[in-house]
Order: C-alpha cells, then sequence, then structure tokens
C-alpha cells in the first residue's frame, strides 16, 4: 500500500512558509519546475519547464525554491498520523509513504475499507489531502495511488502493461528504450532478463524487475522509538527544594528503570518543569559518561534548587509559582553495552568531583557561568579560541588543520649577512684595506655564512625532543643564536677546493668577473644575494631535487611529497609559538626607530625603518632587541563592511617580554603577549 500526497513540496511550502496553495504555485529546483499548484497547471504550468517560460503562462505564479528539509519537516506530521492506524512505515519520500496492506486488510475488514481509514486519519490530524494505492510491488502500488486503485492480487502485471516507459524515471534508459521501439512497460518486462542484463547492466536489469511487477528489495520499515519520557504531575505546587528534590528522585529512578528495560543509556538529561501559573522551565544536562540513578537524581536536585531559591548573581529568577509537573527527557541515548571505560577504570575520584562541582555552579548561575577554550581554526589570536560550557562537546566552530611551521617543508637555509667588523665586501672590487679580497679577508671582515640553529640542526646541543616551554618568536634583526665561518671556508668545505678556483672553473672566468657583474646583472638583484643564492645551492642540495650521479643518470633524493591535508589550512595564521595571553580588547601602541620616527609599512609590505623601541600607554620605551614579520592578512575583503587588512609582527623586548603586535590603518596595537 502507498499513500501518496499530490504536489507535496507545494503542500510544505504552504505549511511551513505560509504560501497559499490554492493559487497558482510552483517549486523550483536548477531553475526548472519540480512541482505545481493545480491552479498553475490550470493555467498550462507543467513539471520541467524552465522558470521564465512557466512565467510566460502564468504571469500571477508564486515561486518558492525547493528545499528538501522543509519538505521532510512537513511529512514528518503524516507518517505520525498513519503510525497511528498501521505500523511498519517506510518512508520513499517526503510526500510518499508505503506499508504492507495485510494486517490494516485483516483488522479493518479489507484493502478499501484500510484506505479509506488511512485517507481519514491523515485528513483530520493533519488537514492534507492524500491517496491511497495497492499493489503487489511498491513502485506499481506508486502508480495505483496516482489513479487511485486498488490493484487486485496478480493483476500488477497487466496493470503495468500500458503504462509508458517514463514512468521508471531513468531519462537515459528511457530514451534509448524509446529509440528501440519499447515504449510501454509491458513491451519492456516482455523482454528476456538475461538480454536485458547484457544491453543495459545492472540498472537496466533493476528496472526491468519493476516493470514486471517486482521489487528489488523488500520494504524497510521504520519501527517507532519507544518513549522513553517520564512525567510526573503534582496537585499540590512543590515550592519547598526538599520537596521537589524527593519527587526529583522518584521520577529519576523510574528513568533509569524505563532505559535500562531496553538495555539503554543516556549522556545528555533535559529536565522540564511547569509551575502553577503556567511558566515553563528547561534546561539540559551533559555527562562525560552514562547517567546512572543516582547521577540522574543529584542533576534534578541540583537544577530545582536553583529554580526554586532563584541563586543567580544579582538576578532574582526565582519562578513565579510552585512546580505542579515534572517531565524528564533522556538525550543522546545508546546502549549501556556500547560504553568502553577507561584504562583504569572509570573517571576517576577527583575529575568527577571537579565535574560535580562545576556542574553545581551551572545549575545555580546558569550554563555559561563555567565555560572552557576550545582551540579552532582562524588566521588571528583573538579569533581561534572559542568559549563553550563546561559538559558541551569541545568541538571548535572553525576546524583547522596541523600548523607546525610558518612555511611547512623549509629548513635552515645558509644566510650571508654582514659582520660587525666589516662593511659590505664588493666582491671583485676594493675591499676595506684597499687591497685585493685575500687581503680583506685577512683583515678579519666581510661577507660570512650564517646558519640559523634550531634545535634539530646538527651541533646544537639538542637531544632531539621539542622543548617544554613554547620558545619566543626568532627575531630576524638583532641578536640571535648563530654560528659564523668565513663563505670561503664554507664554499671550499662543500667543493673540496678553495672558492676562486672552484667558482672560477665552474664559469671559465676569473672569480671577480664570474660572480661579480654577471652575476647580479643576470638575475636583477644585489651581488650579495646572488651570491648568497648560488652558496646555498652549493652547500646543500634541495630535498626533493634530482642528483646527478657519476653515471651521468638522475637519482631522486629525499622523500615523496605529503598529500595535502583535509582540514582547511587558514593561510596567512601567525606561525608558532602561539601566544599565552590574548588581550580582551587590543592595548594602542607606537613603535619608534631608532631616530625616534614612527614605523609603517609600505604597500610593498616595506617597513619604513627597523624597530627600535616600543610605547605601550604611558609606559617608559622598551627596546626592541629582535622581531619577526610583518605577516599581512587581509579577511573578508568581499565584504566592505567587514572586511579586516593589517599586519602582525612578532617582538622580543630587552626586558624578556615578547608581544604579538598588529598594524592596521596606521596604527599600532598589542594583541597578545608571548610567555
Amino acid at each position: 500500500m502507498m499513500i501518496w500526497c499530490p504536489d507535496w513540496p507545494v503542500t510544505a511550502a504552504e505549511i511551513v512558509d505560509g504560501v497559499p496553495a490554492a493559487g497558482p504555485v510552483v517549486v523550483l529546483h536548477a531553475n526548472r519546475v519540480l512541482a505545481c499548484s493545480e491552479a498553475a497547471r490550470a493555467d498550462g504550468v507543467r513539471r520541467g519547464l524552465r522558470r521564465r517560460e512557466a512565467q510566460s503562462r502564468c504571469p500571477q505564479l508564486v515561486v518558492v525554491e525547493h528545499d528538501p528539509g522543509r519538505d521532510a519537516r512537513a511529512f514528518e506530521p503524516v507518517v505520525a498520523a498513519v503510525e497511528e492506524v498501521a505500523v511498519g512505515v517506510e518512508v520513499i519520500r517526503p510526500g510518499a509513504c508505503a506499508l504492507a496492506v495485510r494486517g490494516p486488510a485483516r483488522y479493518f475488514g479489507g484493502e478499501e475499507q484500510a484506505a479509506e481509514r488511512i485517507v481519514e486519519q491523515v485528513a483530520q490530524a493533519c488537514a492534507v489531502e492524500s491517496q491511497v494505492g495497492v499493489a503487489d510491488g511498491v513502485f506499481a502500488a506508486g502508480l495505483a495511488a496516482r489513479a487511485g486503485r486498488i490493484i487486485a492480487p496478480g493483476g500488477t502485471r497487466a496493470f503495468l502493461a500500458g503504462v509508458p516507459v517514463e514512468a521508471l524515471d531513468r531519462p537515459e534508459l528511457t530514451d534509448l528504450l524509446r529509440r528501440l521501439g519499447v515504449k510501454t512497460l509491458g513491451d519492456f518486462a516482455a523482454l528476456p532478463p538475461s538480454d536485458v542484463l547484457t544491453r543495459f547492466g545492472f540498472d537496466g536489469a533493476l528496472a526491468h524487475r519493476l516493470a514486471a511487477g517486482y521489487d528489488h528489495r523488500p520494504l524497510a520499515v521504520r519501527q517507532p522509538p519507544p518513549d522513553l519520557d517520564v512525567t510526573e504531575t503534582y496537585d499540590e505546587p512543590l515550592e519547598r527544594v526538599d520537596v521537589a528534590a524527593f519527587a526529583g528522585r522518584v521520577l529519576a529512578e523510574r528513568l533509569h528503570e524505563q532505559l535500562a528495560s531496553y538495555g539503554l543509556a543516556c549522556t545528555r538529561l533535559g529536565i522540564e518543569a511547569v509551575t502553577a501559573d503556567g511558566q515553563e522551565l528547561h534546561r539540559v544536562w551533559r555527562h562525560d559518561g552514562t547517567l546512572t540513578s543516582a547521577a540522574i537524581a543529584e542533576r534534578v536536585r541540583w537544577q530545582l534548587d536553583g529554580w526554586l531559591t532563584g541563586a543567580r548573581r544579582g538576578v532574582q529568577a526565582r519562578p513565579t509559582a510552585g512546580l505542579v509537573r515534572l517531565r524528564l527527557i533522556p538525550d543522546g541515548v545508546l546502549v549501556h553495552l556500547g560504553l568502553q571505560p577507561g584504562l583504569w577504570g572509570d573517571t576517576g575520584a577527583e575529575r568527577e568531583r571537579a565535574h560535580r562541582a562545576l556542574s553545581r555552579v551551572q545549575g545555580l548561575l546558569g550554563p555559561e557561568a563555567v565555560v572552557t577554550a576550545v582551540l579552532g581554526g582562524g588566521r588571528s589570536a583573538d579569533d581561534q579560541v572559542r568559549l563553550v560550557p563546561w559538559g558541551d562537546e569541545r568541538v571548535p566552530a572553525r576546524p583547522a588543520a596541523g600548523h607546525a611551521d610558518p612555511y611547512p617543508g623549509a629548513g635552515p637555509a645558509p644566510v650571508l649577512a654582514v659582520t660587525d667588523d666589516a662593511a659590505v665586501l664588493p666582491i671583485g672590487g676594493r675591499g676595506q684595506s684597499g687591497g685585493t679580497p685575500s687581503a680583506d679577508r685577512a683583515a678579519g671582515g666581510g661577507l660570512r655564512l650564517v646558519h640559523s640553529v634550531t634545535p634539530d640542526s646538527p651541533g646544537s646541543g639538542s637531544t632531539g625532543r621539542p622543548p617544554e616551554t613554547p620558545p619566543a618568536p626568532t627575531p630576524t634583526r638583532g641578536p640571535a643564536s648563530t654560528r659564523e665561518q668565513p663563505v670561503e671556508q664554507a664554499v671550499g668545505q662543500a667543493v673540496g677546493q678553495p672558492v676562486e678556483q672552484a667558482v672560477g672553473q665552474a664559469v671559465g672566468q676569473p672569480v671577480e668577473q664570474a660572480v661579480g657583474q654577471p652575476v647580479g646583472q643576470a638575475v636583477g638583484q644585489p651581488v650579495e644575494q646572488a651570491v648568497g643564492q648560488a652558496v646555498e645551492q652549493a652547500v646543500r642540495q634541495p630535498v626533493g631535487q634530482p642528483e646527478v650521479t657519476g653515471g651521468g643518470r638522475p637519482r631522486r633524493t629525499g622523500r615523496p611529497a605529503r598529500k595535502a591535508p583535509a582540514l582547511p589550512p587558514w593561510p596567512g595564521r601567525i606561525p608558532k609559538p602561539a601566544p599565552a595571553l590574548v588581550l580582551p580588547q587590543p592595548t594602542g601602541a607606537v613603535v619608534l626607530d631608532r631616530h625616534g620616527d614612527p614605523v609603517g609599512v609600505s604597500a610593498r609590505l616595506e617597513l619604513t625603518g627597523d624597530p627600535a623601541s616600543l610605547l605601550v600607554d604611558e609606559a617608559a620605551p622598551a627596546e626592541i632587541t629582535g622581531w619577526a614579520g610583518p605577516w599581512p592578512v587581509e579577511e573578508r575583503w568581499w565584504a566592505p563592511g567587514e572586511t579586516r587588512r593589517r599586519a602582525r609582527f612578532q617582538v622580543a623586548l630587552a626586558d624578556g617580554r615578547a608581544v604579538l603586535l598588529s598594524l592596521a590603518a596606521g596604527h599600532w596595537a598589542v594583541e597578545a603577549i608571548y610567555d
């Protein structure tokens, strides 16, 4: 038996959104008509028409967008009304449900009487028009419901014989069948099943069974969930806490026994109360494990105590009258044996005691009185943390992938720096001593190869384990932990010969001429930067680049590239370490260079000067010993009223502190503080 509600998307729009279904109404999906009302059909509107064509046929047409959730929500009362008459209902789709007709037919005295009773029940309970069809299969019953027919047992195949193949709702298959001369379901059912499987595949074989009046699976009937709620009504209003607690304990034991009879347990408990003057109170309690009888009674007592005493900070929340009805609603129901306890048993006594104390505070002051922090996705320190009430699921509102480094996969690279005891050595020219480059090297000045010391780098003295406390941000200016060696010595160790000879042999000309002007002109950058890139390639082979062996065949080195994380990476967020204290409101600040001028950032993300001091409020200026940045970010640029564009800096101060600064619209601010 199939119960079919005609034009259900239109009816659901009337029930949920109040659209008048008596007028011309259409429901669109992908800009085509999915369903239309009877008045719209009278004006020539049909399924499959485009929106513009449908409006041209009926100018006064009311257009509603398709919402599957709305259709399903509106159809649930219809299914509940059918279940009051017959059990074992399967929802085929919103607007159609099926059930086995044998039971209702025996109970009501026949299939026709059962169909009339169900149609009457749906009309009385939901004020919805419905039609019923009976056949040997669900597919045939659906077609019979559209015609309002009851097919006698054994007559389904004859009923389907004259139905067009378009009823299969498979456009590609029906188009092919039409071109092959198969126009009705009877013609399709007459074909041999083996030939249909060979020619049309598995989906064609299933359609062939439907055309023959069979189903490819039995009904998956819906079992109505048991009613687990417990309710008690009291003649005398409960105004005292001890009396209400005793009544709540009796109700809690009833709920626990009812759950145990089904082999269930709950992890959340809803408590509802109604006062004598009609005021309704509701609260939901959550527990890490299953709620026992004592735990349920305890939470009921806490909640009733909080309601009746009105213990709120500065607010009198006491009900206006005593409680006349209590209701306990189990939520988060699961099979009792399916809960896995901890390795050493259930939750420890200390944790349970703390949980009870915090839950008690929530019962008195409300759920938002005790909150915990959950770290999630975001690009700034102030939008990565979400506060959730104690006991709620600690799920980030915006998930994010792991964030190990500012630039994943990048390691410490050699850097050419200028030592304090010499100016920049112009390779190929005269140095500070006025002689050759060798003379300048003998004088102890010039370019040196600087390696950044990381905890995992060789020779850094690290044990390979991460530090116990997060380090301060690595500065790009000022004092830093480095180890230096002359660039010539580093290159000489890498290639096994003096730098002049190695570079000269590589380019076939003297080193000054090879490295001086040609390199800088070729790459369009200063000579020091060009030499730095050449030295980096000579000293360290990049990971994943092919290495040419003695035989001339390339050999792949390094590990294969990792797969992209499934979670959002949030590009542009500040690099590690994370700040320890995020200020509720950023504090205004001023950053000055060594000449006392304010420091800014240009459109090309270039600083107007090196940060030298930081002024916050009226405090004395703090010397800046190191800084890292800028890290620019522009969020929600598509929304003019919500866009936020700024540059972030990690700054280390001379007194040992480290702060996170931001520069937006020319104004500096302290956003967070590091340990």
